[in-house]
């Protein structure tokens, strides 16, 4: 099969003849359509995040089911499927209990542990593939279908764990984003009121048609001042951070209101400080990691459904894939990006 393949740390993608995966006992194998192409990839293909070479990256997947190993039961040949992120135990405490994303016994992730979708098939256990929902169009939309396991699920995860309300103000840090364009339209759907921060101006447009209500922007510095003049000057009820570096989340806890939750996703590891004064009016940091199995088939049920949809803003052949991280790198991607993995007809050896 083609596939577009990592080979070190630093190195291009290499677009290359691979063999065909064959299921083991308990796996499948489906057909690619797309892959999505979003910022936890975009670490690996940079080297931020850590993986074993060869690797072929990628899990926002649609795809369709076309080979069955022994003891699969729950798909059948021809199914529409995505993929979930985290090759989990099932059987831990966490697993049993619903929360996925804490299992003890995790073995890593699609497209870093094991090869992913930016290839023309992938194969992983049968739990790893959800069936997508029926009166989801993924023909029609197969960039869309695969992003919502992270653009829409994420946020629709994020909505409960910061408790947020109707009504409430909720900034969203890194706006602009591949994940935070989509976390304001979730936080619209939820009917909130956001503040759209990005440090692109450019940006602003696209967060005010996903229907934001304000926008900061952070390049001019002072963003919890500005965020604490929200709201009647009593500052934002949650603040959603996607960069989750220092100086953003030392700034996002600064506007929260009395009684606010900073919500914390994505960036790299590092310490930051808090005034413990402000956490006697029972502001509180919250940690938020990726989404659960029941969540991502929560966001398509959505999606199917018509209530929310997932911004894609570009999609290339996967042979284009070299050029298109680049632009993730950049930050030059509003919303969404995706590869075609079945429109590419020629290879590289």
């Amino acid at each position: 099969m083609r596939a577009m393949v990592l080979t070190a740390v630093g190195a291009p993608f290499q677009l290359k003849e691979i063999p065909d995966p064959k299921p083991n006992n308990g796996e499948a194998v489906a057909r690619v359509i797309s892959c999505g192409s979003g910022l936890t990839i975009q670490h690996i293909r940079a080297g931020r995040s850590k993986v074993a070479y060869p690797r072929v990256i990628g899990h926002e997947i649609t795809a369709e089911i076309v080979e069955l190993g022994k003891n699969v039961n729950g798909l059948s040949i021809g199914d529409p499927v995505t993929a979930y992120y985290y090759l989990n135990c099932g059987d831990c405490h966490w697993c049993r209990a619903g929360r996925e994303t804490l299992c003890l016994k995790n073995k890593g992730n699609v497209g870093r542990a094991c090869d992913g979708g930016y290839a023309e098939f992938i194969k992983l256990p049968e739990y790893n593939f959800i069936r997508m929902p029926d009166g989801l169009d993924y023909k029609r939309c197969p960039a869309e279908a695969g992003v919502i396991t992270d653009a829409i699920a994420t946020p629709i995860k994020v909505i409960k764990k910061g408790r947020i309300k109707p009504e409430e103000w909720v900034a969203v840090i890194g706006a602009g984003g591949g994940l935070g364009l989509q976390m304001v339209q979730v936080a619209k759907w939820a009917q909130a009121n956001v503040v759209a921060v990005d440090t692109r101006a450019e940006k602003f447009d696209a967060c005010t048609n996903m229907g934001a209500d304000l926008t900061i922007d952070a390049s001019k510095g002072n963003v919890g001042e500005a965020l604490r003049h929200v709201n009647g000057g009593f500052g934002v009820d949650v603040v959603i951070d996607f960069i989750a570096s220092a100086s953003t989340l030392e700034e996002g806890f600064a506007g929260l209101n009395r009684g606010g939750r900073l919500v914390v996703l994505g960036g790299v590891p590092q310490k930051f400080s808090l005034d413990t004064n402000a956490l006697k009016y029972e502001r509180e940091v919250i940690g938020s990691k990726y989404c659960t199995r029941g969540e991502v088939e929560e966001a398509l049920k959505l999606v199917a459904s018509g209530e929310i949809w997932p911004i894609v803003s570009e999609v290339v052949p996967l042979e284009e894939a070299e050029a298109l991280h680049a632009r993730i790198e950049a930050g030059l991607v509003t919303g969404r990006a995706a590869v075609l993995v079945d429109s590419f007809a020629s290879v590289v050896k």
